[in-house]
């Protein structure tokens, strides 16, 4: 009965995760899927640890420490080793940015976004050419302006 009742509560939770990802930005789920590695990694060693597993625990700490330290870091806001130049931004853009991202004067229409959206990705998609963080803005701009 009682791994019953734990699969049922674990499949609960994942499904409420998949649905709270449905609506996330890229960036969000990078940094969550980062902070599950890290927990992982700590909850790996710890295991290994009470096991009597010490230097596989240290190994695995080796191998997850820089994911470990980097999320540590970008908690604090600083910028992690190895990552963007600017530190990083808490809260995400604002309006203005977004309008001043895609091009366009505060109080366009919806349609005004999208075909700027797209005028955009044409040009800043990795694929053709363009650099992820450039389409990584460009689709934030958009997702800030439509909702």
């Amino acid at each position: 009965m009682v791994p019953l009742l734990l699969g049922a509560i674990a499949l609960f939770v994942l499904l409420g995760g998949m649905r709270a990802f449905q609506r996330a930005s890229i960036t969000t789920v990078k940094a969550y899927g980062a902070w599950a590695l890290a927990l992982g990694g700590v909850l790996l060693a710890l295991m290994l640890i009470l096991t009597g597993r010490s230097g596989i625990a240290i190994s695995a700490l080796l191998l997850f420490g820089p994911v470990i330290y980097q999320q540590w870091q970008a908690s604090r806001g600083e910028r992690p080793v190895g990552g963007p130049r600017a530190p990083l931004a808490r809260g995400g853009m604002t309006r203005e940015e977004a309008y001043e991202v895609l091009g366009l004067r505060p109080g366009a229409s919806a349609e005004q976004v999208r075909e700027a959206h797209l005028r955009l990705m044409r040009a800043a998609h990795p694929d053709a050419g363009g650099s992820d963080w450039l389409a990584s803005r460009v689709n934030q701009a958009r997702d800030v302006l439509l909702g």
